[in-house]
């Protein structure tokens, strides 16, 4: 099994100084964080389908770590729109795809839906359309309602080669709760935090993303990693808030034998005791 553990995203304003370090114009931050990770989730896709010379401009600027590949969300309106799904965008998105699937750098795609949306016979019809629309890549399927969260629904997944996404989040009463589950012979996690009090109620989306594990509440998850039967899995970090899901995918890392090495300004925010595996 090849476990990768990494961030969502790496284009953070608040990560100035905490993640990166003092540097000038032509300083890439996608490279930097590709010498800690073997696999980061692109998030901007999700907001706007990017062209072809994203994609190939990403390839190139990781090219230093033969292990590393990405993940990817999907567009929004795939997901998080009710309009029907348009060809030329599928087919634009597919463009974007595939030159990461060609350099053998696309771990999986990511359907995120929202916690408004519930199983149902429409649901799934969307979600398969979707899996049909996008079979020649690596899928998953992250679901945040309760309602999802059965044999069949498993078994839905599993038939269309689609991984389940396990998601920790703050634990309402009918949020996904936190699983081993594994389809398709593929893992993807996602954490997100426990920020109860933000989750709904925020001014910034930030804001929702804002929290700091504990090792002792990431204990549980390297269990279940570690329980896992799966070719591959990915780990993703999305608690982004100053950098928190750097010191988290260290933390997961270092739990998980892979050492925890991670950018030497995060000892000096968040401390030598809490990155005590990351210090020399």
């Amino acid at each position: 099994m090849t476990t990768r553990v990494g961030p969502a995203g790496w284009s953070y304003t608040d990560w100035e100084g905490i993640v990166y370090p003092p540097h000038g114009s032509r300083f890439d931050h996608l490279a930097y964080l590709a010498d800690f990770f073997d696999t980061i989730e692109i998030n901007s896709p999700f907001y706007r389908i990017p062209p072809v010379t994203h994609a190939k401009s990403w390839i190139r600027r990781v090219g230093a770590n033969r292990e590393f590949k990405f993940t990817t969300k999907v567009y929004r309106g795939f997901t998080h729109e009710k309009a029907p799904i348009a060809p030329d965008e599928i087919k634009a998105f597919r463009n974007y795809l595939d030159p990461l699937m060609d350099a053998d750098r696309l771990g999986a795609i990511l359907l995120q839906f929202p916690w408004s949306f519930k199983d149902s016979e429409g649901s799934r019809d969307r979600i398969a359309a979707l899996l049909e629309a996008f079979d020649a890549y690596p899928a998953a399927v992250e679901v945040r309602h309760a309602s999802f969260q059965t044999d069949d629904f498993a078994r839905f997944l599993d038939e269309r080669q689609s991984a389940f996404v396990m998601v920790d989040q703050p634990l309402f009463a009918d949020s996904v709760k936190p699983a081993a589950s594994v389809t398709s012979g593929r893992g993807y996690v996602r954490l997100h935090g426990r920020n109860y009090e933000k989750w709904f109620a925020h001014e910034e989306s930030w804001e929702r993303y804002n929290y700091l594990y504990t090792e002792k509440e990431l204990d549980p998850w390297v269990e279940r990693i570690n329980s896992m039967e799966a070719k591959d899995v990915y780990v993703i970090t999305n608690n982004h808030f100053r950098g928190q899901a750097i010191v988290n995918a260290g933390d997961l890392k270092h739990a998980l034998g892979q050492g925890g090495k991670v950018p030497p300004q995060l000892v000096e925010v968040y401390g030598a005791s809490r990155l005590r595996y990351a210090v020399p």
